[in-house]
C-alpha cells in the first residue's frame, strides 16, 4: 500500500513506523528531529544540509561527493583544516 502526501502544511509525528523505500521530492524539512532513526542505504541527491547538527551518528562506509563543505566541522575541527593537513602530509 502505497500513501501519497501532496501540498501538505501539516506537522507529522511518525513513531514506531517502517517508512523503508519511502521517496520525499520537493519537500521542506526545516526544523525536523530524528531520533533513533535507521537510514541505511539512503541516498540524499540535491538535498540542503546546511546548519543540520548530527550528534551520535554512525557514518561508517559513508561516501560524499560534489558537496559544498564551506565551515563543516567534524568534532569541532574544519573539514578545510582537515583537508589542508592532509594534502601537506601528502606533500601537495
Amino acid at each position: 500500500m502505497t500513501i501519497e502526501i501532496s501540498n501538505s502544511r501539516q506537522p507529522f509525528l511518525v513513531v514506531d513506523a517502517d517508512l523503508s523505500e519511502s521517496r520525499f521530492s520537493n519537500v521542506k524539512l526545516e526544523k525536523t528531529g530524528f531520533k533513533n532513526v535507521n537510514m541505511q542505504l539512503v541516498s540524499f541527491n540535491d538535498v540542503n544540509l546546511s546548519e543540520a547538527t548530527f550528534v551520535d551518528v554512525n557514518l561508517s562506509k559513508v561516501s560524499i561527493s560534489n558537496a559544498n563543505l564551506a565551515g563543516m566541522k567534524i568534532n569541532e575541527v574544519l573539514v578545510s583544516d582537515l583537508f589542508e593537513a592532509y594534502q601537506k602530509q601528502q606533500g601537495k
